[in-house]
């Protein structure tokens, strides 16, 4: 089973991808902040992580290279969530090893999509 973790300090956005994710094809797990969501990830890599640009104890490009330092992170698809276009922060995060990007706010058909996209790319 796939594992996918949302590492936002807001609740509604990550119970949007749970609900949108979640099934029996996919576990979704949770973390409001990046030191949080390091320990998970240090207990038990995800497939897949969608992180905040803007979280709320550590910048993403850090969360991102904390990640990457993981045995076995090599793996790991990580998506960096924004509010709007800016390659320069897109840039910066592809820089420090995230897979793509994903502009909030999503619907389900773009969350769907960027994930077939994921896994073609793999």
């Amino acid at each position: 089973m796939k594992r996918c973790m949302v590492v936002d300090d807001s609740s509604i956005i990550r119970k949007v991808v749970k609900r949108i994710l979640g099934g029996p094809q996919m576990v979704v797990v949770e973390a409001g902040n990046g030191r949080d969501a390091l320990d998970m990830c240090a207990a038990e890599l995800p497939d897949v992580i969608i992180v905040d640009g803007v979280l709320p104890d550590m910048m993403a490009t850090e969360f991102i290279k904390s990640v990457r330092a993981l045995p076995g992170a090599a793996r790991v698809r990580i998506l960096i969530s924004i509010l709007q276009f800016d390659i320069g922060a897109i840039m910066r995060a592809k820089r420090a090893g995230a897979s793509g990007y994903l502009l909030k706010p999503f619907n389900r058909a773009q969350l769907v999509e960027r994930f077939r996209d994921l896994q073609a790319a793999a």
